[in-house]
C-alpha cells in the first residue's frame, strides 16, 4: 500500500498549497517549496518539479506571483512571492479549502457521529 497521499488530491489543491506557503514565508524558490511541503506533511505529500513549476508559472501569469532572480553560490535562483492580489487569493482559497475539508469530514463520518462545524459562507 502506498504511504503518500494520492496525486489526484494534490493536483486539485496545488495552487492553494503554493499560495498558502508563500503567504507564510514571504518568498521561496522551487526546491524550497517542495521541501517545505514534504516536511510539513511528514512525507505524506511529495511535490515533483514537473507538477510544481507549471503551477508557479500559471500563478505568475494570473498576476498572483512575482519573481526575483538572485545569484546564490554562483548560480541564479528564482524566488517567488505573492502580489497583493495573490495574498487575497491565498486567503480565499485557503478558506474555501478548509470549508471543503469540513464538508468532506461530514460526508465520510458515519451518520450521526459528525458534528457540523461549517460556518455559513461569507462569515
Amino acid at each position: 500500500m502506498e504511504k503518500s497521499t494520492s496525486n489526484e488530491y494534490v493536483r486539485g489543491t496545488l495552487k492553494t498549497i503554493v499560495l498558502n506557503l508563500l503567504s507564510d514565508c514571504d518568498r521561496m524558490y522551487g526546491y524550497e517549496i517542495t521541501q517545505q511541503v514534504t516536511e510539513r506533511t511528514a512525507g505524506e505529500i511529495n511535490l515533483t518539479f514537473g507538477a510544481l513549476y507549471p503551477v508557479l508559472h500559471k500563478l505568475e501569469q494570473e498576476g498572483l506571483l512575482v519573481t526575483e532572480s538572485e545569484a546564490v553560490d554562483g548560480r541564479m535562483r528564482k524566488y517567488y512571492s505573492l502580489t497583493t492580489q495573490g495574498t487575497e487569493t491565498a486567503r480565499t482559497k485557503t478558506s474555501d479549502l478548509e470549508r471543503f475539508m469540513e464538508a468532506m469530514k461530514l460526508l465520510l463520518s458515519p451518520p450521526g457521529e459528525a458534528t457540523p462545524s461549517l460556518v455559513p459562507k461569507g462569515n
